[in-house]
């Protein structure tokens, strides 16, 4: 008998188990980028009224579940993220149902943490190999659009404790919205200096800059070694001839 031969079991599990679930099984962090994404477009769509924010926020407990799970599966600790998004993810529905203002910037500066947390993981993760693999490249988006919801939840704490850091060509002494500074968020991390949105005090300059040096060296160190992997032979090919 074959040892490496699919048992009958695994025979019936891949008959029973549809394709799009064997696929997410084998490439989290490719769900985990779809769902980055299509929060990404959604977004602006129901952003202007509370219930709709409040059901961005159930939006956003997904991905967070989804991100812990992907930290899971690194050598990240499970148990982290969970004592980082829970306390983020209560305060962030206590501050739109009661309408209390206070917890913003902790529930902001909760949310950060987190994904900083998460995508140090999957660079961990990225790291950690000498062969890159289809989830790896999956996880490269993954990680840059965690990253840049991580600086966005920054921009906010920001903004909550020195209003009018941000300021835009259209109605420039409003509050900048979530979109916008998710917008600048993409615009630093890619270093593409597109944009309206623009920092104004030296405080939001500063955090700015420090995104600016964070996407310029995950695109130079982690982004680049992928590149290499996929393009190079594994280390020790065409030994012991």
């Amino acid at each position: 008998m074959n040892p490496t031969a699919p048992t009958p079991d695994r025979r019936i599990t891949r008959l029973i188990r549809p394709r799009w679930m064997t696929a997410a099984i084998r490439h989290p962090s490719a769900i985990l980028l779809l769902v980055q994404l299509a929060g990404l477009l959604l977004y602006p769509f129901i952003e202007q009224t509370r219930s709709a924010r409040a059901l961005f926020g159930a939006f956003g407990v997904v991905v967070l579940l989804l991100a812990i799970s992907m930290v899971q599966r690194t050598r990240g600790r499970g148990w982290v993220s969970l004592a980082i998004a829970v306390p983020a993810v209560v305060l962030n529905v206590m501050g739109l149902t009661l309408n209390l203002p206070a917890l913003r910037p902790w529930w902001a500066a909760l949310e950060a943490l987190f994904y900083f947390y998460a995508a140090g993981c999957l660079i961990a993760y990225m790291l950690a190999d000498r062969r890159a693999t289809t989830d790896e490249l999956f996880a490269a988006g993954a990680t840059f659009t965690l990253l840049a919801w991580a600086f966005t939840f920054v921009f906010v704490l920001c903004q909550t404790l020195q209003p009018g850091c941000f300021s835009s060509a259209i109605d420039p002494q409003a509050p900048r919205t979530w979109t916008e500074l998710l917008y600048l968020s993409f615009a630093l991390m890619s270093s593409t200096g597109i944009g309206d949105v623009i920092p104004i005090t030296v405080h939001a300059r500063a955090v700015t800059s420090l995104e600016m040096f964070v996407g310029v060296m995950y695109l130079a160190l982690v982004v680049s070694r992928l590149i290499g992997l996929t393009i190079s032979p594994p280390t020790g090919a065409g030994k012991g001839r």
